[in-house]
């Protein structure tokens, strides 16, 4: 069977959008950071609480929490890209990362006000698993999807896991607005949706564990120790990467603006809980409207990068998204909030789904160590993410204000969008040299 462009692989493809973005959905967007705010907030202590022996600005230990897991995964990846390339073995790993995440989620059902430490390793296992299936995840694309495909495939697939994620939240809506009817508390009913998105990822998952091929090995590139060989590989991906113009312009862009981006798609509910004391039905309507925007946004977005090219529209989102940064810093009330959603809805989609493509077309075709390429790019985005988190969690731990975090974000994006001109300035060179040339 015909893997490339094939629709049966490429809708199986996306279902791993699916299943794992109600974990991003619910656990780090919505009904988990109300739930933590919730149980940790108190007459005694305010907003602070004790982790094995020290004591934190609630909000900020979470943040923590979530940018040691993605340190982690910086470093295990480059090791487990590296065996998935060798043995060709990339969907067990896919398979691996999946449990991990949902059976952790499940452990959720258990956090309480009086185990803490349990419910922060679990969401931190979580966050691991997540972003360790992501990683093989997204290094299939350019194995299922010619290059003409891989912007409209990759929107197709962020596109599924709005829709996927919406649907569940609805689900986990009905039992936390309406407990008393089902016979639960506040309290349970959350524990009840961190337990559905565990049994929602990793029921959904297993469509693309069936039809998703497993890799092909490739083992007569690796010459070294398979552990420390995953270094070695991104150090040769590092080094073929600086000699194509355009990608190594585009991967520091992606870096600085990925800070501000996935910062703010983590601590958007905390920071609606906290700092306009939201409650979570308000929360979870919030969201809601940000997820289905964005699936027009990714939609909206493809067509676009292919009438302006992808590069001029990342640098128009990203200049919005450093208004955003602003309006978030200035809002008062839920309104405006919402309204900001909308915005922020719109924007997100479209700059996800278009720098995983842009990365994509930047690549050599017919490459057969993708792993270790995409290796390199989730990476470069776990260490964006790291940075952001840290940050953020830094300046609200230092200053007391989330609303100071959000504007420092914009600094971000404005190295972002200036290594983004770079790029179009380098993307309009070649393009001129290679008519000279033809002539």
């Amino acid at each position: 069977m015909e893997i490339k462009n094939n629709k049966r692989t490429i809708r199986a493809w996306a279902m791993f959008d699916w299943a794992n973005s109600a974990y991003n959905l619910v656990i780090t967007s919505t009904i988990f950071p109300a739930y933590y705010v919730a149980i940790t907030a108190n007459d005694k202590n305010g907003d602070r609480v004790t982790f094995f022996g020290k004591s934190f600005i609630n909000t900020a230990l979470s943040n923590y929490a979530l940018a040691a897991a993605y340190l982690i995964m910086v470093f295990l990846l480059p090791i487990l890209s590296s065996i998935a390339d060798y043995r060709g073995n990339k969907k067990i790993f896919m398979q691996f990362f999946t449990w991990l995440g949902s059976m952790s989620c499940c452990g959720l059902f258990f956090f309480g006000a009086d185990n803490l430490e349990f419910g922060i390793i679990c969401f931190a296992l979580a966050a691991i698993g997540y972003s360790g299936g992501f990683v093989f995840y997204n290094s299939y694309l350019p194995e299922i999807a010619t290059l003409d495909m891989q912007d409209k495939v990759s929107a197709k697939g962020f596109t599924y896991g709005y829709i996927g994620s919406v649907i569940l939240q609805v689900i986990c809506l009905v039992f936390v607005l309406s407990p008393k009817t089902f016979g639960l508390s506040n309290g349970k009913a959350a524990q009840l949706s961190f337990l559905l998105v565990g049994i929602w990822w990793i029921a959904f998952a297993y469509i693309p564990f069936v039809v998703l091929p497993k890799g092909s090995p490739n083992a007569q590139t690796h010459h070294q120790h398979i552990i420390k060989g995953g270094f070695i590989e991104l150090r040769k991906v590092w080094t073929k990467v600086k000699t194509m113009p355009l990608l190594k312009r585009f991967l520091p862009a992606f870096f600085f603006y990925s800070m501000g981006v996935q910062t703010i798609m983590l601590v958007a509910a905390s920071f609606g809980a906290k700092v306009l004391k939201m409650e979570t039905s308000g929360l979870i309507e919030i969201i809601l409207i940000i997820q289905l925007v964005a699936i027009g946004g990714a939609t909206l977005m493809s067509r676009l990068s292919a009438v302006y090219g992808n590069v001029k529209v990342l640098l128009m989102v990203v200049i919005i998204w450093v208004g955003a940064c602003i309006a978030a810093y200035f809002i008062t009330t839920v309104p405006q909030f919402y309204m900001l959603a909308i915005v922020v809805g719109l924007i997100m989609g479209g700059i996800q789904s278009l720098s995983r493509s842009t990365y994509s077309k930047y690549l050599p075709q017919n490459i057969p160590d993708t792993a270790s390429f995409f290796s390199f790019y989730d990476v470069t985005e776990k260490l964006a993410i790291v940075g952001g988190m840290f940050s953020f969690a830094f300046i609200e731990e230092l200053t007391g204000s989330m609303r100071n975090s959000a504007l420092a974000l914009c600094g971000f994006f404005i190295v972002g969008m200036i290594l983004l001109l770079s790029l179009l300035s380098a993307e309009k060179n070649i393009k001129k040299n290679t008519e000279f040339s033809a002539v």
